[in-house]
């Protein structure tokens, strides 16, 4: 059975799902420099600017309930792919009373997103699943699987994760922020931009007008190294060899990647080899230089760009390039106007989780 995306709408720094293509064609970033996270240090995030993070969280549900063909979601699974959780509520009330004693463990741990929808929406049921950065594009995988066996008619996947200091203090000590907006795949990069997001996507098994299909999902992991990618790029490799072997699609047939492509030296480096082993020509960009890198959000945030992507049949340039590194791939450089049947989404976390995710036009 196949399984189509029929609805979804996403908040990140860059505002809503419209603002955010409008961004992302017209290559503006969304980065803003901040220096209250690291004293005396100047990073790049991506914040959002519009209150609560929970209120947010509802709002955006909220509105693909609106848009769907659906009155509630009693007859729906969750699924809600987060690596943060609620952590920074919890921070909030440390560095407020500088001690635990009024931190809830009940709305520290991941779960406080799905315990919060599920209060708020009545699912069916809900699981959570914590992967790091590749948390919502696994939570893609898995809905894809279960749609396919007849196990659900109907799974909402949710990504979210929420600014805080443990991410960005930890992502510090690694070495690998930048004090500015993000250059992916560029030669001179320097680093990520660590950011928040919300978006949502309802999956069904019947398609609606202006469906995407979720055609294929891939998976794999390096066995290499805590924090680093495989050098050889075979993890990436083959998360996304093993979306287009699920979906039964050639690489030739691929369109357009959005990478993972988070501006680090490594990860960009690898990716890059990946995706030059396995394609001979496909436009590729990277839209964390607009978003920055939204963590165990992002496969669920740039599932919804590459939808936008296909419906509006608009390939999005590589914000930031100045002098490509790996030349042979072949960066979008503008914005190329043509019929996307598959587009490729690539997100990977640490420990060497790799996820690829494959969209299609409904014909």
């Amino acid at each position: 059975m196949n399984a189509y995306i029929n609805a979804y709408a996403s908040q990140s720094c860059a505002g809503n799902t419209d603002a955010l293509m409008d961004a992302i064609y017209k290559q503006r970033s969304a980065i803003t420099i901040d220096s209250t996270y690291i004293k005396d240090t100047p990073v790049g995030l991506g914040k959002m600017n519009k209150g609560d993070f929970f209120t947010i969280l509802k709002d955006v549900v909220s509105q693909v309930l609106e848009t769907s063909n659906l009155s509630n979601f009693h007859d729906t699974l969750l699924i809600v792919g987060s690596s943060v959780g609620g952590m920074a509520e919890s921070e909030r009330h440390f560095f407020q009373d500088k001690n635990y004693k009024n931190i809830n463990p009940q709305k520290h741990i991941i779960s406080v997103i799905e315990d919060t929808l599920v209060e708020h929406f009545s699912f069916l049921s809900a699981r959570s699943i914590s992967t790091a950065c590749t948390s919502s594009a696994n939570a893609l995988l898995l809905a894809k699987r279960l749609i396919k066996v007849g196990a659900y008619a109907n799974i909402l996947v949710v990504g979210a994760d929420e600014l805080c200091s443990t991410t960005v203090c930890g992502f510090h000590a690694l070495g690998v922020l930048s004090s500015k907006p993000c250059s992916p795949f560029d030669e001179a990069r320097d680093g990520m931009n660590v950011a928040e997001a919300v978006a949502a996507l309802l999956i069904q098994n019947r398609p609606t007008k202006d469906a995407v299909e979720l055609a294929g999902v891939g998976a794999s992991s390096d066995a290499y190294h805590m924090t680093n990618p495989d050098p050889t790029a075979s993890g990436a490799f083959s998360a996304m060899k093993n979306a287009l072997e699920d979906a039964a699609v050639a690489p030739e047939k691929v369109d357009y990647i959005n990478a993972h492509g988070t501006g680090t030296v490594a990860n960009d480096q690898v990716e890059a080899l990946g995706v030059e082993k396995l394609f001979d020509d496909v436009y590729i960009s990277s839209t964390k230089a607009v978003t920055g890198h939204t963590l165990g959000a992002a496969g669920a945030l740039e599932a919804v760009v590459v939808c936008e992507v296909i419906k509006r049949g608009q390939i999005p340039p590589q914000t930031g390039l100045k002098k490509a590194q790996n030349e042979n791939i072949h960066l979008a450089t503008k914005v190329y106007k043509r019929e996307i049947k598959y587009a490729l989404s690539n997100s990977f976390a640490f420990g060497g989780n790799n996820t690829s995710i494959l969209f299609g036009a409904v014909q």
